[in-house]
């Protein structure tokens, strides 16, 4: 009895202390200045910085891989703020990787960023380094690749093409139907100068949302950029912007998509239609759960036609638009669950971006069309898994919660993030057993954000990990621990081999 009260005592201990599931000693950190959450947030009113991105940048950019985390480390100890880095971080991705051939693979270095960022601001102050730290090393070795590749930099702006205010608006919606690089480059570039971020991403809105090619990136890329840009400040908008446009003409070189009938922008054109048919109190319908199980099973077998017509249905039925996002999270959480990997992960990363410019957008015709295009890309990200084989017959449904040996947050947690690494599905119907509830829910999301800083291999564990964990209360209560059980799947366990950031980080800081 001794025993297991002195386990129970050190779990618990553990838990508030990071060292749970072996996750690690980050006592080491405290070597650098701790980074408050008013600094990592975006203040009440106007965010101020200071004019000396460059130098950041230009430090990212020239100094050898085996020494940045040294170089960056030093920076800090002197003064460098946590805005200034990041700044220095997204800017130095924008100028040095290329979003083509696709908004994906090495571009991951771009896309990362705004993860790195949201999972510092919901870590605690004394940890908030350790995912810029490993997104700074994830440049490097994306920018040392694509100068092997063609040493690609981002050019500058044609300043003769660039309009005037009053047509910038104008000619980049021209250019960006088009589907023509050069003109939108030269018109973000003219918004960016004289026009406001609302404005600007109300536009983006719509142009990252209309295709389905590179799967859900060019979504995930406005978001992104407008959350990190919300932070580091305005006046860093136009190379992002320009990164941003440039990415969402990328068509994989086939015939020009305004010319053309293809299956990647289909939707978008048909759903233009289906949106002027919604009633105009939608947003003013009632919760269903029913309505969201009916969706989900459409989701599960039907086309993209079937599934925005049911949601328009639905909608004009008097169905809550939470409903249909209930339906559209937990069934990307089911595909993942039916066939883990690089489709199903995306998904879910999709419907995130998706949903964040769903809550941002002024206008009630953008929403609309958020909503149907996710509802419209769930069954392609379907037909993409179908695609490669070996996709599992099973469905939520399936995933029943299964008693734990102990029932104790901390014990059960050390439970679950063990069978993670060995039994994702028993880890799953655990989880659904044990996370019923808000506070056991946070707990479970800290666990899981630290095995990320110390297991976390790739880009795709941080943009993962930030979506699904930050959509867990955006889910209804009723559905919550379904979904929270489904983002296992790609999660990191206890088990897992221990990236090497953190003992670089140890010898940056040494």
């Amino acid at each position: 009895m001794q025993n297991r009260n002195a386990r129970r005592e050190f779990l618990r201990s553990a838990a508030a202390g990071g060292t749970l599931l072996g996750l690690g000693d980050f006592s080491f950190l405290a070597q650098l200045p701790p980074v408050s959450a008013a600094e990592a947030s975006l203040p009440a009113k106007k965010v101020r910085y200071r004019p000396e991105a460059e130098p950041m940048v230009t430090l990212l950019e020239q100094t050898p891989r085996e020494k940045l985390l040294e170089t960056v480390a030093q920076k800090i100890k002197s003064g460098t703020s946590y805005r200034e880095v990041l700044t220095g971080l997204l800017l130095a991705a924008v100028r040095n990787v290329e979003p083509r051939p696709s908004v994906g693979f090495k571009f991951h270095a771009v896309l990362v960023v705004n993860s790195a960022h949201l999972a510092s601001l919901s870590s605690a102050d004394s940890d908030r380094w350790l995912p810029i730290f490993w997104a700074i090393d994830h440049l490097k070795a994306k920018q040392l690749e694509e100068e092997a590749r063609n040493a690609w930099k981002m050019p500058a702006v044609d300043e003769s093409a660039v309009p005037a205010a009053h047509r910038a608006h104008a000619a980049f919606a021209n250019a960006m139907d088009q589907w023509d690089p050069a003109a939108a480059d030269a018109a973000v570039a003219g918004l960016a100068r004289t026009a406001g971020a609302a404005e600007v991403f109300e536009l983006f809105y719509a142009y990252g949302a209309r295709d389905y090619r590179s799967i859900g990136h060019k979504a995930i890329f406005v978001a992104n950029s407008q959350r990190t840009l919300a932070c580091i400040g305005w006046q860093h908008a136009e190379p992002v912007l320009r990164s941003l446009a440039y990415a969402l003409q990328n068509h994989g070189g086939g015939p020009n998509p305004s010319a053309s009938d293809l299956d990647a922008d289909r939707p978008w054109r048909k759903n233009q239609e289906l949106a002027a048919t919604i009633r105009p109190d939608w947003r003013h319908g009632i919760p269903d759960s029913g309505a969201t199980k009916e969706l989900m099973a459409v989701l599960r077998r039907g086309s993209s036609d079937d599934a925005c017509q049911l949601a328009v249905a639905l909608l004009n039925r008097g169905v809550a638009p939470k409903s249909l996002w209930d339906a559209v999270f937990v069934g990307a959480g089911e595909l993942l669950m039916r066939q883990p990997g690089i489709i199903g992960l995306h998904g879910l990363t999709t419907a995130n971006a998706l949903h964040y410019a769903y809550l941002a957008t002024a206008d009630d015709r953008t929403r609309q069309l958020l909503l149907l295009q996710n509802c419209a890309f769930l069954p392609m990200f379907r037909q993409s898994a179908q695609s490669r084989g070996n996709v599992a017959n099973v469905s939520v449904d399936d995933l029943q919660p299964v008693a734990l040996a102990e029932a104790s947050v901390p014990g059960g947690l050390e439970e679950i993030f063990a069978d993670v690494s060995r039994d994702r599905m028993a880890a799953a119907a655990k989880t659904r057993a044990l996370v019923n509830d808000v506070e056991t829910a946070r707990q479970f999301i800290q666990t899981a954000r630290r095995l990320i800083f110390l297991k976390g291999t790739n880009a795709h564990d941080y943009k993962f990990s930030s979506a699904v964990l930050e959509d867990y209360f955006h889910v209804s209560p009723e559905f919550r621990d379904q979904f929270l059980a489904l983002g296992i799947f790609n999660l990191r366990g206890a088990g897992d081999r221990d990236n090497s950031l953190v003992q670089r980080t140890r010898a940056a800081l040494a």
